[in-house]
């Protein structure tokens, strides 16, 4: 009796294949008149968020990235993470038997809150890990303010 293994994301990721192959190549003209691509990235990493009482972290996956090759940006209360990694060459492709592991680039936007202090965002790579802090500002104590009045 032969055995056949059942692999449940067979037909998703043969569907999300033809899906690249039917937009590969094509763009959009923005509002601005100038040609902008249908996809912002080839792949997501994966991310967790972390409040903590004086600040955010986000934490991404991105093994295999160089850190030279992630950009972190802040603008209008939007963080920005992007970057690439590098592709498999046709060469290299022969040698495989599977390719599972995402190539190219790579797009992340959060909207931050009113708390966050975006001039102290930093940002560090470690073993394929990714952490961006973001701090929160430092809240304003209240203070009494004593009310005059007019001598009589």
């Amino acid at each position: 009796m032969a055995q056949i293994s059942y692999e449940p994301w067979t037909l998703l990721n043969q569907l999300t294949k033809e899906l690249n192959r039917a937009f590969e190549g094509r763009s959009l003209v923005g509002p601005n008149g100038e040609r902008e691509s249908v996809t912002a990235a080839d792949w997501v990493p994966a991310v967790d968020i972390r409040e903590e009482d004086d600040r955010f972290v986000i934490r991404a996956d991105i093994p295999g990235v160089d850190p030279k090759e992630i950009q972190v940006n802040m603008e209008n209360g939007i963080l920005t993470i992007s970057g690439s990694r590098e592709e498999v060459s046709e060469e290299e492709r022969k040698h495989y038997k599977r390719i599972e592991c995402a190539r190219g680039s790579f797009l992340r936007r959060f909207t931050l809150p009113d708390t966050a202090d975006p001039d102290k965002i930093t940002a560090k790579a470690v073993n394929g890990v990714l952490e961006v802090v973001i701090p929160k500002q430092a809240h304003v104590q209240p203070r009494k303010i004593t009310v005059e009045a007019p001598e009589a």
